[in-house]
């Protein structure tokens, strides 16, 4: 993890994703939490196409109150891949259920997004910069590639993506499965029962991070086995669609466009969860959560959110690189390599979360919906 930071200093970051309904959510908590400084996004390929991510990343911007946020369109495949999407997941669009969601009048800047990515995060003080990734990892591949010194002046790198199991925690990650010789078998991972969707969309480009040691030391991996910890319950989704600061909102079962974009988006995810593996308690929040952990030890104990490591135990992490188990992440403990958070103060995200919501939607008026 970087340094502690004092309450004043805010952390910048630049978020690279593929909205994506949870990506969404990345957005508002990265561009509205007060001890964060949002750099800029790129997209890339992953829960759709990257001309629909990018009108995704457009439009959530545009939704929120912050056209100055630059978006920067990525890759658009695997360097050695072809591209895959989750349609099941996000419908056709990547951000399916609502229609609250603006059209963008604004394009994104047709400029190179890895050399974007690289200035952007140079021009803040060594140490201090973070780059979030929520989706597949190819831009973020590119980058270190291309620009090996970035490794040594970046404050963090975190990660969505990757599954451990059960013997690394009790989430419930959806129905079990039966392995090629009938035997049933815990599932591990979102996409196929071992891998999750973000490194199986690019494995290459994942083994390429996580066996760099220097960067491997920086790094912090939101795995599914803690974004299931999160799930968006019936509760949460009635914090999301009403402010906790109005009870005659409440009462009248008024709302505004924003917050009730925001509840039907998780309304959806909620719907192809259940119909796809099962789970109806409501959708795992995946993507905000690897822009939380970097409040992890900040300053501010107000602001800061728990997320326990067990005593910054770390690990080396092996990709499959090869069927039937192509995308999987394997683990085996180390003195020095990739964080990987067990369990996170759950409430406390919650909370911060709607206040980054509130935050926002005061920026654009909080237009009534009935």
């Amino acid at each position: 993890m970087a340094e502690a930071t004092s309450k004043k200093e805010k952390i910048p970051l630049w978020l690279d994703c593929d909205p994506g309904h949870d990506d969404a959510f990345a957005i508002l908590f990265a561009a509205y939490h007060p001890a964060l400084h949002l750099l800029g996004i790129s997209t890339g390929y992953g829960n759709a196409s990257l001309d629909r991510t990018t009108s995704n990343a457009l439009s959530i911007r545009e939704a929120i109150g912050r056209p100055d946020i630059p978006v920067i369109p990525g890759t658009r495949k695997p360097f050695s891949r072809e591209a895959h999407h989750a349609p099941e997941i996000h419908g056709e669009s990547g951000l399916d259920g609502t229609d609250f969601l603006p059209s963008p009048t604004t394009s994104a800047l047709r400029c190179n997004a890895i050399v974007d990515m690289y200035e952007a995060l140079m021009a803040c003080p060594p140490h201090t910069a973070w780059l979030v990734t929520t989706g597949p990892l190819t831009n973020a591949a590119l980058l270190f590639t291309t620009f090996p010194n970035m490794v040594d002046h970046l404050g963090g790198l975190s990660i969505m993506g990757g599954a451990v199991g059960t013997n690394f925690t009790h989430a419930n990650l959806g129905r079990p499965f039966r392995d090629a010789s009938g035997q049933t078998r815990e599932r591990i991972g979102n996409h196929t029962p071992y891998a999750e969707f973000n490194i199986w969309c690019d494995p290459e480009s994942a083994q390429s991070i996580f066996s760099n040691p220097r960067l491997s030391s920086k790094t912090t991996l939101i795995t599914l086995d803690l974004t299931h910890q999160v799930f968006a319950t019936e509760s949460v989704r009635h914090l999301v669609l009403y402010s906790t600061k109005d009870e005659d909102r409440q009462n009248s079962g008024r709302s505004t466009r924003l917050r009730r974009m925001f509840y039907e988006l998780l309304i959806f995810f909620a719907s192809t969860y259940a119909d796809v593996f099962g789970l109806t308690d409501g959708p795992p929040l995946h993507d905000p959560l690897a822009v939380a952990v970097l409040l992890a030890e900040y300053g501010d104990g107000q602001t800061r959110i728990g997320f326990d490591d067990r005593g910054r135990e770390r690990f080396r992490i092996e990709v499959e690189l090869t069927e039937p188990e192509l995308g999987r992440t394997r683990i085996s403990a180390a003195s020095e390599g990739v964080r990987i958070p067990r369990s996170l103060d759950t409430p406390r995200f919650w909370k911060i979360l709607e206040e980054c919501l509130e935050r926002a939607d005061a920026q654009v008026g909080r237009i009534p919906v009935l």
